[in-house]
């Protein structure tokens, strides 16, 4: 099938199969259900997918969302850094990532003047720009050592995330440095930044990785900011963050791809309402168009929230989840022109460009948030796929020189919305991109493309948006705060079991969730197969 093809996820017409008896039962047909699917199927095992949408993967996915214009934005999900090539290999998925040759670009003023800092893939590029932002290469040595710190912590925690779980003492053993440990799993990551950084602008830009996702304050003494800021450090053992050639789509097309081919029975249009279990058989019951219908499983592996979990088994449900960004998708005629002249808009857009990201403006957005107003000045972040991986536009934009814009915004919790989702969206849209024209030498609405219906090519979506299309509890994308990577009370023994003995938690809010990774996928298809002693 060619890449394109890829990312439509076509409707499945694979029948049921006629006893209506499974191995395993899946519910859901995000990235984590069909990594679960292919591992089963692959394993021998006789397994139904069940997708309440007319197509699979969740918010993994690539889609031509604006009328007539044929560019293929990943509409939610963006970026892989967490997804292991362990998963890639065994499953024989055909798909690739590339690498961003620019880590982020952070504009600001400096005496006046528009200035920013480029982190590029270039030593003494970088070096250079941290001397000319902060007049020393103080920060810039102090940059090279946190992140060499974890480095090492990455390469050796990411490993373990496909292993059953760790005791903490065991994790604790295996990161083996007192200082990092004492950094990422037992102090707010804000007295780190603080005691490696004095700029507060290469403060804001270290702080980011712990709220993409999450509301808190870099002191917040839950410490989920930390758990964010780990998870966004560990990836695939280095932290980098790639580009999906061909759009996310092309990742969970090769994974239904995958299933189907293993002999995993994908249906769409089915949604799932209630599981019965007595711990050793259950059966799921699903609608469709056409009315109701019984599945029965062996397991059931549920790639949904927690609460749906909670909801479809009838069980006390967990905490309610908050989800609190705002999410852009754009596409451009043209680059806009910066104000700092010395940095070409393709590489500052290239990575990722942070706006009004600086530790101090990460600090009153929160607690204006958190006191119940929208920011005044609302930090976001920016990076353009199509720079990376032109393949996604078609082949007259990309030689016109479109590009793409994906936007993410910050502080944003979505109790901010609850009274008028609509007026909020515009507002906190305004005033975020405001913030960006503030570092542009032109409007970025000047450069905005326009749909076939003369509309412009730009769409938000809010928290409350994202739980209306994808079910997100609260619209949080990990569906829960993300937990440590390591055993707790009650969290089994891969992180995905539940009270029941045959039904276990696949989706982003299992042990070790959160991101593009197929993780809780892998571990619940392998608590599986280890129970049935494969």
């Amino acid at each position: 099938m060619a890449a394109r093809d890829l990312r439509v996820l076509p409707r499945s017409m694979t029948a049921l199969h006629p006893s209506g008896t499974y191995d395993a039962v899946i519910v859901g047909g995000g990235h984590n259900g069909l990594v679960a699917a292919a591992y089963l199927a692959r394993a021998g095992r006789s397994v139904l997918l069940l997708e309440r949408l007319d197509h699979t993967g969740g918010a993994a996915v690539s889609t031509r969302p604006f009328s007539g214009v044929d560019a293929w934005l990943s509409r939610y999900s963006y970026l892989v850094s967490l997804l292991p090539q362990k998963i890639v290999t065994e499953l024989g998925l055909d798909f690739r990532l590339r690498s961003r040759t620019v880590s982020s670009y952070t504009p600001t003023e400096r005496d006046g003047r528009p200035t920013g800092l480029l982190v590029a893939g270039d030593e003494q590029r970088t070096r250079e720009a941290f001397v000319r932002l902060t007049g020393s290469d103080r920060e810039y040595e102090s940059w090279q050592r946190f992140y060499g710190m974890t480095g090492r912590v990455a390469r050796r925690v990411f490993p373990t995330l496909t292993e059953p779980l760790p005791t903490r003492e065991e994790l604790r053993r295996t990161v083996d440095d007192e200082e990092a440990w004492r950094t990422l799993f037992e102090e707010p990551i804000g007295v780190a930044v603080e005691r490696h950084f004095d700029d507060d602008l290469v403060r804001g830009v270290v702080l980011t990785d712990a709220l993409i996702g999450t509301f808190a304050d870099a002191h917040d003494p839950s410490l989920k900011q930390n758990r964010c800021f780990l998870y966004h450090v560990i990836g695939g053992g280095t932290g980098a963050w790639d580009v999906p050639v061909g759009g996310m789509g092309a990742l969970t097309g090769a994974l239904a791809a995958a299933a189907r081919d293993a002999g995993a029975v994908l249906a769409t249009g089915h949604e799932v309402v209630r599981i019965d279990t007595d711990g050793t058989d259950a059966e799921v019951t699903y609608r469709t168009a056409d009315g109701e219908g019984v599945a029965a499983a062996r397991h059931v592996l549920v790639n949904a929230s927690p609460q749906e979990l909670a909801a479809l088994t009838g069980d006390t449900p967990p905490e309610p989840a908050e989800g609190a960004q705002l999410k852009v998708n754009m596409l451009l005629k043209r680059l806009p022109r910066l104000r700092d002249s010395s940095v070409d808009p393709r590489e500052a857009f290239a990575g990722t460009f942070h706006i009004a990201e600086g530790y101090q403006q990460l600090a009153a957005a929160h607690a204006q948030a958190a006191a119940g107003e929208l920011p005044a000045v609302p930090p976001s972040e920016i990076y353009c796929h199509s720079l990376t991986d032109p393949t996604i536009l078609g082949p007259d934009l990309a030689a016109r020189g479109y590009q793409t814009l994906t936007l993410f915004g910050l502080h944003t919790p979505a109790r901010l919305f609850r009274h008028d989702n609509e007026a909020a969206r515009e507002e906190l849209l305004k005033s975020t991109l405001a913030q960006l024209d503030a570092h542009l030498a032109e409007p970025l609405a000047d450069c905005l493309a326009t749909d076939a219906d003369g509309r412009p090519c730009l769409e938000a979506r809010t928290p409350l948006d994202l739980e209306r299309d994808l079910g997100l509890p609260g619209g949080h994308i990990f569906h829960r705060d993300l937990s440590w990577p390591h055993a707790q009370d009650g969290t089994g023994r891969w992180g995905v079991e539940t009270r029941h003995g045959n039904v276990l938690l696949c989706g982003a809010g299992a042990v070790r969730g959160g991101g593009v990774s197929g993780v809780p996928g892998h571990n619940a298809a392998m608590a599986v197969l280890e129970s049935s002693g494969d």
